[in-house]
């Protein structure tokens, strides 16, 4: 039986996809399979085409589509804060205790599984350590390291690259060019109260077009995504799906930033601006910082704002 499910064109007869459609073949492939990258969507894909390649097998007695097949489940994060609970995850682990209803086996995928709260994790170690039979389990991530060491040793790892470039959105470029434009001002000096009011006034026209830029590319990626998940997702489910939209392009974005503040920075250094050496991993420094505020919840118009006021201090006090 040929699989309908293909891989991420990208990806398609890549070392990685050739090592698993291997162990498939061979029936060799490992209970528990981490599979992580930069893109979730990515991530999604790759599940749903070994799901098919296992479920959709001539000893099955019918083929269905892996985001429908009645022997795959899937487990989400649900609500704004993008939690996977202990019940929830519970709840799929008693799904994948059941024997199979139309095929040899069982394939269970959890997205973000990163997402799970410390209770979640604890009742999945228990399920890793003692596999149910004939049961694969595919744990996606975009952030491994935010696993509990004990989940991780017990997984084989496959890290995937994002499989098509970043969305642009709508306006990013403008901003982009705009946002280099002004740390051009900057570092050619700003002084007297109108070019410093004007240099402020960029400054929070900037943040205000970042959200709107942000909120647009959100809605219509969510516009595309809704089409393509299962009927039956839950409204805590898809909340929490429309968030990580949000959050993974909200990363992307603040991504771009740092490589438009490097291309900006580095022909001026290797120009032998002396001021640079120094503004420029201060920079950074602070972008990072704040990015990583963005995981506790800090709102990226906050984030930047504030980097863009210490940018305003750093490009002008260059000497």
């Amino acid at each position: 039986m040929t699989a309908a499910t293909p891989w991420p064109a990208a990806l398609a007869g890549s070392p990685v996809v050739a090592v698993i459609e291997q162990a498939i073949a061979r029936q060799r492939l490992s209970h528990s399979l981490l599979l992580h990258g930069d893109d979730q969507e990515t991530l999604a894909a790759v599940a749903l085409a070994i799901a098919d390649r296992l479920l959709n097998v001539p000893a099955a007695s019918a083929a269905f589509p892996p985001d429908q097949h009645p022997d795959c489940f899937m487990l989400r994060p649900a609500g704004k804060m993008r939690q996977i609970s202990a019940d929830a995850t519970r709840e799929l682990i008693g799904k994948v205790q059941v024997s199979p209803a139309v095929a040899p086996r069982k394939v269970a995928i959890l997205h973000e599984v990163d997402r799970m709260n410390t209770a979640a994790a604890n009742v999945f170690l228990k399920t890793l350590e003692e596999p149910p039979a004939h049961t694969t389990l595919l744990l996606l991530t975009t952030r491994p390291y935010a696993l509990l060491p004990t989940i991780r040793s017990r997984v084989l790892h496959f890290r995937f690259p994002a499989a098509a470039p970043a969305t642009v959105a709508a306006g990013w470029t403008a901003w982009l060019d705009d946002y280099r434009g002004w740390l051009g001002r900057l570092t050619q000096g700003v002084s007297g109260k109108a070019a410093i009011a004007d240099q402020v006034f960029t400054l929070y026209g900037l943040v205000a077009r970042f959200g709107a830029v942000l909120d647009f590319a959100t809605a219509e990626v969510w516009k595309q995504q809704r089409e393509k998940l299962p009927p039956d997702l839950a409204d805590d489910e898809q909340v929490a799906i429309e968030t990580g939209i949000a959050n993974g392009l909200r990363a992307r974005l603040f991504a771009e930033i740092e490589a438009a503040t490097r291309g900006f920075a580095l022909p001026r250094l290797a120009a032998g601006d002396e001021g640079m050496r120094r503004a420029y991993p201060a920079a950074v420094e602070k972008l990072e910082h704040n990015v990583g505020l963005l995981r506790l919840n800090l709102n990226e118009s906050a984030a930047l704002e504030d980097f863009l006021l210490s940018s305003l201090r750093l490009w002008t006090q260059r000497g």
